[in-house]
């Protein structure tokens, strides 16, 4: 069955401009490139409602300057009056993130900074560096209320600077397999589905813009995002269904990072995305368990995506991911805090017997990720007082039952493994033992890649690949099922774990594109401490969201190879998350309750800071009865099991297309033209802007500086060759040049002198309203003439170090003498006629600069190649050689006789 040729929809909607007028404001729209451009009208006369109107019209530059022209000139206070204009430009932005009311009118909020932060096939990942928030009613009709600054406070408490990401043409709601899967979706199928909804008045194309130029065409393809993952969809709710999609812009909150890896020169980039959830969301003690609907504290979608970037296409390009979950015990439990201990006492809120909470959440996850599920459960088992042992016992109790009614073929894997035990003893190694759950898991899920088997792959098949699991495809190969793994907090073991697993996948994601020969990879290797570094930054980030502090414990403590000083910093996080769980995370919390739009103020009604707790905020059966009742036994969704192992959210059906907004463009339309999205021929690029910023590579900031290493970054090092011990002995000063930064949550420092280097930092660099692609990025450094001769002394390598052996200051006699003898022989060779120079001289401008080409190429070049040219008896004996294989011997001759009588003469005797 063909394919359809379809590419994700770009956004139309990227630069914004507000401008006010008394009664209106007017939010006008535009492609990066200006030729296309949308209007908002905002009502300002309305105190308390929210009125938008969306013509749905694409204007051009000149149409829009004549609007705004008019406009300014309708709205002066007298005809003809040029000093006071009555539109004037109030704010630039990047997107909408949504409109929020309080207690008095609405505001809107705007992207005013961005930064670019990874990109996927040339689809532009962007992290928010500040925003904007504009309240809309005119104050001649604004009704104020005295605790609307309060709320406001409390709603601008959540930091949109800090680990917020948006993408103007790709999914992030989504894993990268459902993206590539959409695009994948049969034609033939794609027609009748748009015949049947026709006739049933629902069309699957959107009317507007609809081309039909027969081959060149090419659909554009833009899913609905998963609400789960989408924290401004409150915001937008309003709005939703009065304007066009290019004005809804949906962000994801968790963390981002790219970084490239360098194998002979061939850049692969490796990415990590990790989506946290914005059902049941919170701070570390205020949410724990799961809410009535199945949706668990702390729960984050962890993404790592390997691409070859030397090819731009999600067509033609190789693309592999892998997704892994974390979340707290799906049960009803908490711990409370009032008593003030490091360690609350765990608590089981609701007894539970058909465990219908944990199969509200495990149906979820065989939606998104099909079968198998598996849990690792990395929770202490032995304990002198029960306390952690609790969420063991009832989560095995649950798995247990809900396991009775599904088949076998289909059943929830349960993995207990005490890891704290384990770290304790001495005679266990930690990550040897994950190292086998790893291996095991891999093998159960698969992982996605989006090209078939390489041959090589297949004349010598490796014993691990053929055991791998997941489902294969003409196309690939698909993920089916997920790794969930949860200790208590969800934090430091559990951070430990998933990387190791993605270590394992990262492997088999690397052997599926060609790049080792063998899916293992060893620690040591400039690729696995890119990879290290890059979810260490992952899991501090995560867990300043949930815990407040960096991680405790990182894969160096949990190898043991941690410095002395790590002791130290591991108890400062300590204290720092205690502080901010007994201090600050009851107010953090009514902020996310306000952002997400699980509170709406209102006259008459309790204010947030009265409520004395907000568990029935999130869970709605407190409030009103279900009307439906979910059965005991067959506890999933009609359907799901039918398309077992392949999640029901990728399956072609009639309900996932009407997920989908479908629209035919003629191929060269800028809406799905990803290489003039991503390179922009019509700007004029500028250097200072695209290399001001570089990715960590694992070539300069891990390969070690001396010559005669091996240069694969699949090579085991010791700890005093890699590229960051180089880096080490330099004071803080320098190493703001020298070292790369994570730029995972805060906005950069003041000073450069505040610089950290280390990789535990989450500090940002220098704010740009659009920067290159970087996660961690080298801060520009101004340094005047005296720091810069002493950076030089200390980063300028001896000849010994670059070269391997010390030049002499002058060449011996002999080595001069065959330098001349060459020169010589170059100009001799490549003289050329005076009638040959006047040739090239016809041109005015060749008495200016007249370039002589000292060479001319033969055919037989780097570009090109002559076949041979065999003589006469070259081809005589080549066709006697022939003969003699076909079993034609010709007879000897008398000199052929002569020269074997040599041979045995000189051989025996």
């Amino acid at each position: 069955m063909p394919v359809a040729a379809a590419a994700p929809l770009i956004s139309s909607v990227q630069k914004l401009v507000l401008y006010e007028t008394r009664a209106r404001y007017f939010l006008v729209g535009s492609n990066p490139a200006e030729t296309k451009y949308r209007v908002l009208k905002i009502d300002r006369t309305e105190p308390k409602d929210l009125v938008i109107i969306d013509d749905k019209h694409v204007y051009t530059q000149q149409e829009v300057r004549e609007l705004l022209g008019r406009l300014d000139l309708g709205n002066r206070t007298k005809m003809g009056q040029k000093g006071s204009s009555g539109l004037s430009r109030a704010v630039s932005a990047f997107g909408i993130v949504g409109f929020v009311r309080f207690l008095e009118g609405y505001y809107i909020v705007l992207i005013t900074k961005r930064r670019k932060m990874a990109d996927i096939g040339g689809h532009a990942i962007y992290k928010i560096e500040d925003t904007n928030m504009i309240y809309i009613p005119n104050d001649s009709v604004r009704v104020s209320h005295p605790d609307e600054a309060r709320y406001l406070r409390i709603f601008q408490n959540v930091d949109l600077s800090s680990n917020f990401y948006f993408s103007y043409s790709y999914d992030l709601s989504h894993s990268l397999q459902y993206n590539l899967t959409v695009l994948r979706m049969p034609l033939e199928t794609l027609k009748t589905e748009t015949s049947q909804t026709r006739q049933e008045s629902f069309d699957i194309f959107e009317d507007e813009g609809l081309s039909t130029q027969g081959g060149s065409g090419v659909f554009g393809i833009c899913s609905k995002p998963y609400e789960k993952y989408v924290w401004n969809a409150k915001l937008l709710e309003a709005v939703r269904s009065a304007v066009h999609r290019d004005w809804l812009l949906y962000i994801i909150h968790g963390f981002c990072g790219q970084s490239k890896l360098l194998i002979y020169g061939r850049p692969i980039y490796v990415t990590l995305i990790a989506r946290r959830s914005s059902k049941f969301a919170g701070t570390r003690f205020l949410k724990r368990g799961a809410n009535c609907e199945g949706d668990v504290a702390n729960e984050v979608e962890t993404e790592q995506i390997l691409y070859d970037a030397s090819v731009m296409s999600f067509s033609a390009g190789s693309y592999s991911s892998y997704v892994q979950v974390r979340g707290s015990v799906p049960l009803y439990w908490s711990q409370d805090i009032s008593t003030m201990m490091p360690k609350p006492p765990i608590t089981l809120d609701q007894a539970d017997p058909y465990a219908h909470v944990a199969a509200l959440h495990f149906d979820q996850m065989l939606q998104r990720f099909g079968s198998p599920i598996i849990i690792l459960n990395l929770v202490k088992e032995r304990e002198k007082r029960k306390h952690e042992r609790i969420l063991s016992e009832e989560l095995v109790a649950a798995v247990t039952y809900l396991n009775q009614f599904l088949p076998p073929e289909h059943a929830i894997i349960y993995i207990p493994w005490d890891m704290a035990k384990y770290t304790k003893s001495k005679l266990c190694n930690v990550l040897d033992r994950l190292n086998v759950i790893a291996e095991s898991v891999v093998k159960k899920t698969g992982f996605f890649v989006n090209r078939p088997d390489s041959y090589c792959s297949i004349l010598r098949p490796d014993e691990k690949w053929n055991e791998l699991g997941g489902c294969v495809v003409s196309t690939g190969r698909l993920q089916t099922g997920v790794l969930r793994t949860n200790c208590v907090d969800c934090l430091d073991r559990t951070n430990t774990a998933q990387f190791m697993v993605g270590k394992c996948a990262l492997a088999y994601q690397l052997y599926s594109l060609g790049l080792i020969d063998k899916p293992n990879l060893q620690f040591d290797t400039d690729a696995v401490r890119l990879f290290e570094e890059l979810y260490e930054d992952h899991g501090d980030t995560l867990s300043l969201q949930y815990g407040g502090s960096q991680l405790v414990h990182r894969v160096k403590t949990y190898r043991k190879i941690a410095p002395w000083t790590q002791h130290s910093k591991d108890i400062m996080q300590t204290l720092s998350r205690y502080y901010s769980n007994a201090f600050s995370d009851a107010d953090r919390q009514d902020s996310i309750n306000l952002f997400l739009g699980m509170f709406k103020p209102a006259e008459g009604k309790s204010h947030l800071w009265e409520l004395p707790t907000d568990f029935y905020l999130h869970h709605k059966n407190t409030l009103s009865l279900s009307q439906t009742r979910q059965s005991y036994t067959y506890w999933w969704t009609t359907g799901v099991l039918k398309h077992l192992p392949l999640p029901f959210d990728e399956v072609t059906c009639a309900e996932n297309r009407r997920k989908l907004t479908v629209k035919k463009f003629h191929k060269y339309e800028e809406e799905i033209d990803i290489h003039n999205e991503f390179f922009r021929p019509y700007e004029l690029s500028s250097f200072d802007e695209t290399f001001c910023l570089a990715m960590t590579n694992s070539t300069r900031d891990f390969m070690p500086k001396n010559v005669g290493i091996d240069p694969s970054p699949f090579t085991v090092r010791k700890p005093d060759e890699t590229g960051k011990s180089v880096l080490g002995n330099k004071n803080n000063r320098e190493e703001a040049v020298l070292q790369r930064k994570t730029a995972a949550s805060a906005p950069p420092p003041p000073s450069e002198e505040a610089v950290s280097s280390s990789s535990e930092d989450d500090s940002g660099t220098d704010k740009e309203d659009e920067g290159a692609v970087s996660q961690r990025s080298t801060p520009v450094k101004v340094t005047d003439a005296g720091d810069n001769t002493k950076i030089t002394e200390n980063v300028v390598q001896s000849t010994k170090d670059v070269y391997g052996v010390n030049l002499s200051d002058i060449p011996s006699e002999d080595d001069l003498a065959i330098y001349a003898r060459f020169v010589q022989l170059g100009q001799s060779q490549h003289k050329q006629d005076k009638g040959s120079q006047q040739f090239y001289s016809k041109h005015p401008l060749d008495k200016v600069i007249n370039l002589i080409p000292i060479s001319s190429f033969s055919q037989d070049n780097i570009y090109e190649v002559q076949p041979p040219r065999a003589d006469r008896k070259s081809i005589e004996i080549f066709h006697a050689h022939i003969q003699a294989g076909r079993g034609n011997m010709q007879p000897l001759g008398r000199d052929d006789f002569l020269m074997y009588r040599e041979y045995i003469r000189n051989r025996y005797m």
